[in-house]
């Protein structure tokens, strides 16, 4: 069973930065794809970063390319978004998710697993 746990959110002014993690208190996730999406308020949920089961292969959205960074510790069953300048229009519950096919994908129905989500503003 994976369960994922995301945490790292909060309130941070506009540039200000914040690294969410995603842990798997369940079975190890070494070889899951994992991504991380976002909700903001009205809006649909949106891709925002994947990374590959090894690490080795990463893709963001546009919006966030060259500000997020998407990474991965198999060791301690644990993914991380690093998310440096921050925007008001960043602002969403940011989700974690997991996906069997190893790979990474930009869909969110090829993910099986989805954590509760964790809170993330950006105020300007």
């Amino acid at each position: 069973q994976v369960q994922l746990v995301e945490s790292g959110g909060g309130l941070v002014q506009a540039g200000g930065s914040l690294r969410l993690s995603c842990a798997n208190s369940g079975r190890t996730f070494s070889n899951y794809g994992m991504a991380w999406f976002r909700q903001a308020p009205g809006k649909e949920r949106e891709f925002v970063a994947a990374i590959s089961w090894s690490g080795f292969s990463t893709s963001y959205a546009d919006s966030v390319k060259g500000r997020f960074t998407i990474s991965r510790d198999n060791a301690k069953n644990t993914v991380y978004l690093q998310m440096n300048s921050l925007k008001p229009e960043d602002t969403a519950v940011y989700y974690c998710a997991a996906a069997r096919r190893g790979s990474w994908s930009r869909v969110e129905y090829e993910y099986d697993y989805w954590g509760q989500g964790t809170q993330v503003t950006v105020s300007s």
